[in-house]
Order: C-alpha cells, then structure tokens, then sequence
C-alpha cells in the first residue's frame, strides 16, 4: 500500500519519484545531493525516502549504488577503460572498495567482467 497524504493521490506519487529517478539516471556519474533530488519530486527529505522506498523497493541510496554498480559492469564489459578509471567514475575512492562492492553485486570480479565480456545488467 502506497503512503498518503491527504489530497494527494497515489499516481502523484508514481510520478514525483518518476522525475527523481530521471534526475537520477541524467547525473548518475556525479555527485547526487539527496536533497536536490527529494526537490525534483515535490517532497521534504524525509518524505522522499519514505515514498521512495515504497514505490521503488530500494533506499535512494541503494538504488543509485545498483545503477552505478550496473552501468559499471557494462562499460567493462564493453569498453577498455581502466577499471581504475570506471571505479573513479561511479564513485569509489579506491579499486578495492569498487571491486569488493561490484564482486557483491555481478557475483564475479571486475576483472572476470572484463575477460568475459558478460554482466549483471539490472
């Protein structure tokens, strides 16, 4: 069940969290401010993540580390980019805690991705 408030309706919701998620996907390589992106759907901070998590079924935070752990695995997959530089390009500081998170979510190493010319695009 959606969260409500009064007056406004569920589809509202639908289509707030739509445009934070476009927000999102356009500067998904930058550094996102949470707050920016709770303005883009109409909401408080606080009831962003709340409408967020329902709707989507991530944490804002989980969501974006997903997709930059998929596009990630795609540009490996099909570029010869240094994994250094993909790693710095999705947000992590160092090539360990890329690989260890990425090795969490594709199930094998950036490396392997590579190598394998296959990934986990979700």
């Amino acid at each position: 069940k959606l969260i409500t408030v009064k007056g406004v309706k569920n589809m509202d919701y639908f289509d707030r969290i739509q445009k934070a998620v476009d927000y999102i996907e356009l500067y998904l390589t930058d550094e996102l401010d949470l707050e920016e992106v709770a303005r883009e759907a109409y909401c408080s901070l606080f009831h962003f993540h709340r409408v967020f998590q329902v709707v989507v079924g991530d944490s804002v935070k989980e969501y974006i580390r997903k997709r930059r752990l998929s596009l990630a695995g795609r540009e490996l997959a099909t570029t010869c980019v240094k994994v250094l530089d993909v790693a710095l390009k999705y947000g992590y500081e160092t090539p360990e805690a890329f690989t260890k998170a990425f090795k969490k979510y594709h199930h094998c190493t950036p490396y392997l991705c590579r190598k394998n010319g296959a990934y986990n695009f979700r």
